[in-house]
């Protein structure tokens, strides 16, 4: 599937001519767009989860991380970070100045130009998608929260500055360092969706630990994230880079939590220290303690209660005051989620009229791409009910009596149409 005219391309080139929005005197215009994904790895601003462990299981697991096609995902249910997903956006879509994209009435509209054209993608990639976004963030972050903040009203500062004295790059580096998803960002990504006929969960706490519940509970195959700590939330599989643009030419990374653990040749509960000492959202990281050393210890003494007395003097001294690592340790292990059996997911056919006013008549995206884009919404759902129903009288019993096979017969093989429908 080759990239749709009016569809973001996330790379790291620096401008793609594709989006037509009206300016400031009403009329239709091309916007020059800035995308660059990888900004997202590069700001300051944020962490993605675990610190170093991506390494740390290329290293000692490589047969935990395999990489793939959005081809292999046809059929498979995905349940994804739309708040990841949504900062992701907001940092990527960019206009040529590195600015937001934004509308005729200055309204942001990066978040659903991204989440639009990403989620019609894997829809017609053959993937059905459901987002979980973010609830209330457990009290023990908000430190991180804090230093965010602070990081943020810094590069404020600095991008200020650079307006005034700096050069172009400068000036883009920091404003999106002050990127900030608000609640009407979230709200509007949810009407979209609902018009899209896809479905999402609102999260009572962490989005990653309610994905990794619907996978564990069979809801999902996977959970996609850019956050590693997805698997610190036991989800037994995670992917990241599925909403990344086709056009990065980057494989999705299929990461397998059983594989790590064994490979990493620990138990889940030594995992979780092993993240926390690697450094996570919820506790400070010690100092001096980086993601080799963390693994070092954890394999020597299984736990961290044991492993610190056994810290060099001058280590131990970096050990922060009242470090609530068991308190960390139980919003892994026991985070708070909707249980996964409770949850129905259901894809429906999309109100083309509710996205065209929402996103044309509110937002002013072009009205030719949003409509074709949705006819191959329409067409995918179609095609997933069509093929549900075949299977159902595929599936009917039969009324003759079952053969015994002969003993020395082997069982023949799973045709690629079977396998298809053992997915998810």
């Amino acid at each position: 599937m080759g990239l749709g005219k009016g569809e973001p391309d996330f790379t790291a080139r620096p401008t793609e001519k594709v989006v037509t929005q009206r300016n400031a005197s009403g009329s239709r215009a091309v916007i020059p767009l800035r995308y660059t994904t990888l900004d997202l790895f590069r700001n300051p601003s944020v962490r993605m989860g675990i610190q170093g462990l991506t390494r740390l299981i290329s290293e000692h697991a490589p047969q935990a991380i395999k990489s793939h096609d959005i081809s292999s995902y046809f059929g498979r249910k995905v349940a994804i970070d739309a708040s990841m997903s949504i900062y992701q956006f907001m940092i990527a879509v960019r206009q040529q100045d590195g600015q937001v994209l934004t509308n005729e009435a200055g309204e942001t509209t990066s978040h659903l130009m991204g989440m639009f054209y990403r989620t019609v993608r894997m829809v017609d990639s053959g993937i059905k998608p459901v987002y979980v976004f973010d609830g209330k963030p457990p009290t023990l972050k908000s430190g991180e929260l804090a230093k965010r903040k602070a990081r943020k009203e810094e590069a404020q500062g600095k991008m200020e500055e650079a307006s005034e004295v700096g050069t172009a790059e400068e000036i883009t580096r920091f404003t999106k360092r002050t990127v900030r998803v608000t609640q009407q960002h979230n709200d509007e990504c949810k009407r979209l969706l609902k018009c899209m006929g896809i479905p999402y969960v609102e999260a009572p706490c962490e989005a990653e630990a309610q994905c990794a519940e619907l996978a564990r509970a069979g809801k999902v195959y996977a959970a996609a994230s850019e956050d590693m700590d997805t698997l610190t939330f036991a989800s037994p599989i995670l992917l990241r880079h599925l909403t990344f643009s086709e056009q990065r030419k980057m494989p999705i990374d299929e990461v397998h939590l059983d594989k790590a653990l064994e490979g990493l040749e620990m138990d889940m509960n030594q995992f979780v220290d092993l993240c926390i000492l690697c450094g996570c959202d919820y506790v400070q990281s010690i100092r001096g303690i980086g993601p080799a050393r963390a693994y070092s210890m954890i394999k020597e003494h299984k736990s961290i209660e044991k492993a610190l007395p056994h810290l060099p003097e001058k280590l131990r001294a970096n050990v922060p005051e009242d470090w609530k690592f068991d308190d960390a340790r139980e919003l892994f292990l026991k985070p708070e989620v909707l249980p996964g059996e409770s949850i129905e997911l259901k894809w429906e056919l999309p109100d083309v009229e509710g996205v065209v006013d929402f996103l044309v008549k509110e937002k002013g995206f072009n009205e030719d791409r949003i409509r074709k884009s949705c006819e191959k919404l329409v067409k995918n759902v179609k095609s997933a009910t069509q093929s549900r129903m075949l299977d159902f009288f595929k599936a009917q019993p039969s009324t003759a009596k079952p053969k015994k096979r002969p003993a020395a017969e082997s069982p023949k093989k799973d045709t690629k149409k079977s396998k298809a429908t053992k997915k998810k």
